[in-house]
């Protein structure tokens, strides 16, 4: 292996050193990281204000409202759509503020946005609803 190409060439130890900081920094962060994703709500209103929705850090339904009025129009249907519609928003909402949380706390060489073709983003911050289901025998025709 020639070697002469690299002579008179220096490792920048400054960068090296500037990284372990970086990492060493974050390291340090990351309870405050997990306290603070902890804490995230996400809310969402229905467009007719009709449905609020209010989910945890992971997308779990914490507080549902449903304005009396919809029993006006009793449409059990379109109700249960409004309300699904309803929490996958807050679920988004909750990703997007999580993720700003994360993307924060990462210095930006840090992050990854694939693994082996997998969409890091996607898995972590997507929603169960987009991903592909396994369609049951019914469904089949069986």
């Amino acid at each position: 292996m020639d070697l002469s190409r690299f002579e008179g060439e220096r490792p920048d130890w400054t960068a090296l050193g500037e990284m372990f900081s970086d990492l060493k920094r974050t390291w340090s962060e990351l309870p405050n990281l997990q306290r603070r994703m902890l804490e995230v709500t996400g809310q969402a209103w229905s467009d007719d204000r009709m449905i609020k929705a209010v989910v945890g850090a992971r997308g779990h339904l914490i507080e549902l409202e449903i304005d009396p009025r919809v029993y006006r129009r009793p449409d059990s249907k379109a109700l249960a759509a409004t309300i699904v519609a309803t929490v996958r928003s807050a679920t988004e909402d909750a990703k997007r503020q999580t993720k700003e949380i994360v993307d924060g706390s990462l210095p930006s060489d840090m992050r990854l946005s694939s693994i082996g073709g997998m969409d890091i983003d996607e898995l972590a911050y997507g929603h169960d609803g987009d991903l592909p289901r396994k369609r049951t025998d019914e469904e089949r025709g069986r």
